[in-house]
């Protein structure tokens, strides 16, 4: 009897202790509010405590739900970098110091966005000229779950030598020119996972409900079955016996040995490019925290499925405005670099195909855009070095969309092709820019075809501003025109700003990724 009576008292104890007002990673000292924005502040209490939050002369209250979340929404205040207080008070009090008022942005994508700072060119001198105590940085674990998460291990921190090696180059140098510019404090969450596929960014449901990514769901439906199965488990475990036995006798023969040992099957459902992974792990963490856009390079991962990604890229960053629920926010992205060997013989590209969904994708969605950098890969690399001229590229667009300055910041894009007798017209939209060569005099990257659809490299000249005449020895009449399609094209056309044209096709043949019916 004295046993039960003691049941009640012992979960009240329990209870009582734990009893405190708790706050994500994303919500904490050192992070960057969004200016001008009514800012989401959220925790957790117990339920039904009532919870304030203070900051810049305001006060909020809110009550814990059923659940114990809580969320607030502050008043807009203009950019301030005085470090500030925000306290919160409920079962406990919480104040979060140094407190900022910005410019936010999300970095996200894949290995080219997750890139550090200290694996870029003049890596040494970037580091050790980083002191920007109002650039604060944050970086979200690669957690790949189909369990939807709450929170995750991390902070935010002020910019400096110390820290800022390990950061997304890309997003470093973009948000410290947007400081630079701006001159209001930037903060910077870095949720980047190497290569990851678009499906795993967006929420599974969605994907489910929508007929054309049935082929995608319906085959991991099953590999989900088969990877869940005793004979994956067996056969892994067989090969990793192998794998350690095949080590061992190359030790004592004096062998090299490097082999890698085969992936799990819990790593593939645990990994980056299970539908609805990472959204759930990485992304869901910080949605609602107030921003001003996105940045995105990404794209690798899916250029098998280039046709595909023509409309679950623009799909994934409406979904991404939907959960946030900040409007159409701005979202700018990388298009693919160059890479791979270059092919004497033009022809179709997977990887080309993929650079025209993301083109494309700036018409698909509103206040998008897309930084070209043709011109910035490496062959033999698949992460080039030159991480600075990418964030400079994609800062235009946010200095000129978001910020109101006068700046360069589109590519020319093509426009049209007019095709008489053995030549083809090709007018370009140049933004109000004018067309100029690069490197050599001559036109670098055109290929045209005839009725036979075999290409064949062509002789381009400018013949205008925003104008180029192009035609080939032995095509009579061309009936399609393309420039640098290919995985790594020799291409050096440029708008006199320094932008790369962007590549293009002026036909509809049928994409190679296009799935057969």
């Amino acid at each position: 009897m004295r046993k039960h009576l003691l049941i009640p008292v012992l979960t009240a104890l329990a209870f009582s202790a734990k009893a405190e007002v708790k706050l994500p990673a994303i919500i904490g000292d050192n992070m960057v509010l969004q200016q001008k924005l009514a800012n989401p502040i959220w925790g957790w209490d117990t339920p039904g405590t009532e919870v304030t939050v203070t900051f810049a002369g305001q006060t909020k209250t809110a009550k814990a739900e059923a659940d114990g979340k809580w969320t607030v929404k502050l008043d807009p205040v203009p950019a301030n970098a005085k470090p500030a207080t925000l306290s919160i008070k409920g079962t406990s009090t919480r104040e979060l110091k140094n407190i900022l008022v910005g410019e936010v942005w999300i970095c996200s994508g894949q290995s080219n966005m997750q890139w550090s700072v200290q694996a870029s060119w003049d890596s040494d001198l970037e580091i050790a000229t980083a002191k920007y105590p109002n650039l604060r940085l944050i970086s979200v674990p690669q957690v790949g779950t189909q369990e939807p998460q709450k929170d995750f291990k991390g902070g935010w921190a002020e910019c400096s030598p110390q820290n800022v090696g390990n950061f997304s180059a890309v997003g470093f140098f973009y948000g410290r020119l947007l400081h630079q510019m701006l001159d209001v404090p930037v903060g910077l969450i870095n949720n980047a996972w190497g290569g990851s596929a678009a499906e795993a960014w967006v929420r599974r449901d969605v994907l489910e409900k929508d007929a054309r990514f049935k082929g995608l769901m319906d085959g991991w439906v099953q590999r989900e079955k088969d990877l869940a199965s005793e004979k994956a488990k067996t056969d892994y475990e067989a090969a990793l016996a192998k794998w350690k036995n095949d080590g061992e006798e190359a030790k004592k023969a004096g062998k090299p040995f490097t082999t890698r040992a085969p992936a799990s099957p819990q790593s593939t459902l645990t990994g980056n490019s299970r539908p609805g992974n990472i959204y759930n792990g990485v992304l869901l963490p910080t949605i609602g925290y107030g921003i001003k856009g996105a940045i995105w390079y990404q794209g690798e991962s899916n250029a098998g499925r280039a046709y595909e990604y023509g409309y679950l890229f623009p799909l994934m960053i409406t979904h991404w405005r939907s959960e946030w629920k900040q409007g159409d926010f701005p979202f700018y992205w990388v298009q693919l670099a160059d890479f791979m060997a270059e092919k004497p013989t033009p022809g179709d590209s997977s990887w080309a195909e993929l650079r025209e969904s993301q083109t494309k994708t700036q018409e698909a969605i509103k206040n998008g855009g897309q930084a070209v950098i043709i011109d910035l890969g490496e062959s033999n690399d698949i992460h080039p070095k030159n991480k600075r001229d990418v964030a400079e590229r994609l800062a235009r667009w946010a200095l000129v969309k978001d910020y109101g300055l006068k700046l360069p910041y589109r590519s020319p894009e093509f426009k049209s092709a007019e095709f008489a007798g053995a030549k083809a017209t090709v007018t370009l939209d140049t933004f109000g820019s004018t067309l100029r060569t690069v490197d050599v005099g001559d036109v670098k990257g055109f290929a045209i075809c005839g009725e036979d659809k075999k290409w064949v490299w062509a002789t381009a000249k400018i013949i205008a501003k925003d104008k180029l005449e192009v035609s080939a020895e032995g095509v009579a009449k061309p009936v399609a025109v393309r420039y640098a399609w290919s995985d790594n094209p020799v291409c050096n056309l440029y708008s006199i700003d320094g932008l790369p044209v962007t590549p293009f096709r002026s036909d509809s043949f049928d994409m190679t990724t296009k799935p057969k019916q």
